[in-house]
């Protein structure tokens, strides 16, 4: 009787849990650069000089975090957050979402992605439009997009952002500034985007509804697996919030990389003066594992 030949198996693997892949970026910025008109400089005759506020800028945000973009007032952090979204096109560069480059299409080519990028405004009072009841306003974007938006969807959305049925029937006027940034949370999260913007969203708030309105932004954002680049001048926030964080300043990127290492070890003197300047609290150490 012959004998089978028992194959070989293959070498074992090492032991211990395998290394996860890292993040793909949701967002990917190349050489990107924008000028305005400097209308006060501007000449009897001619042309207004051309004032570059964006100088060719490059990072990457990766997929299921929150990234911090912070600097002084006039660093070009919303103007920047404005060229993500596509409310501004740039003058020259590359804004690869999702490996597709939105920075020169069309408005009518953008429609198909506005519902994955929405945008929480600094000021939610002049963003809320003052004639529509709280429901409305939350149900508008849902009817947009095809997703629903009866009263009983925007109440349920309402619900998830801390505001009951109580509030579905109130006016923005009849609301404090942490109500109206909840509603314009739940406006942005209506449709279920894969990507957020938030532009110093808690600037105008008192230190105990900036505390509810972070923590709440923080829960959706694991809930919901969003992506979210947060805007802000308070580096104690972006410590608190985020897993990464890109430093401007006039224009340029100074420093990047994740929270916990350019905090630890800030090689830029901009952002060593902005740390220097604001209490830093504990780092959650869940939310950046």
């Amino acid at each position: 009787m012959s004998v089978v030949p028992i194959p070989s198996l293959p070498p074992a693997l090492p032991a211990g849990p395998r290394p996860l892949p890292a993040p793909q970026p949701l967002f990917r910025v190349e050489g990107l650069r924008l000028s305005f008109a400097d209308r006060a400089a501007k000449p009897l005759f001619g042309k207004a000089p051309r004032i570059e506020v964006l100088k060719g800028l490059d990072f990457e945000i990766p997929e299921g975090s929150v990234t911090g973009i912070v600097g002084e007032s006039g660093s070009g952090k919303s103007t920047l957050g404005r060229v993500m979204v596509r409310l501004l096109r740039p003058d020259a560069g590359r804004v690869l979402w999702d490996g597709q480059d939105i920075a020169q299409h069309p408005e009518a080519d953008l429609a198909p992605l506005r519902r994955d990028l929405q945008m929480i405004f600094q000021d939610p009072m002049s963003s809320l439009n003052p004639r529509h009841r709280v429901w409305q306003i939350v149900a508008a974007p849902m009817r947009r997009f095809g997703i629903g938006g009866s009263r009983a969807d925007a109440e349920a959305v309402l619900e998830r952002v801390g505001l009951g049925p109580a509030f579905a029937e109130r006016f923005p006027h009849e609301l404090s500034g942490g109500q109206r940034q909840r509603v314009g949370i739940a406006r942005a999260i209506a449709v279920r985007p894969r990507f957020i913007l938030a532009d110093e969203i808690v600037s105008g708030l008192d230190v105990s509804s900036q505390a509810r309105v972070l923590a709440l932004l923080q829960d959706l954002a694991r809930e919901m697996g969003l992506t979210v680049a947060f805007i802000s001048h308070d580096l104690s926030v972006i410590r608190h919030l985020c897993s990464h964080v890109i430093v401007l300043n006039h224009g340029e990127i100074v420093e990047q990389g994740r929270v916990e290492e350019v905090f630890a070890r800030p090689a830029s003197a901009v952002t060593q003066k902005l740390i220097a300047a604001v209490p830093l609290p504990e780092i959650d150490a869940d939310w950046l594992a």
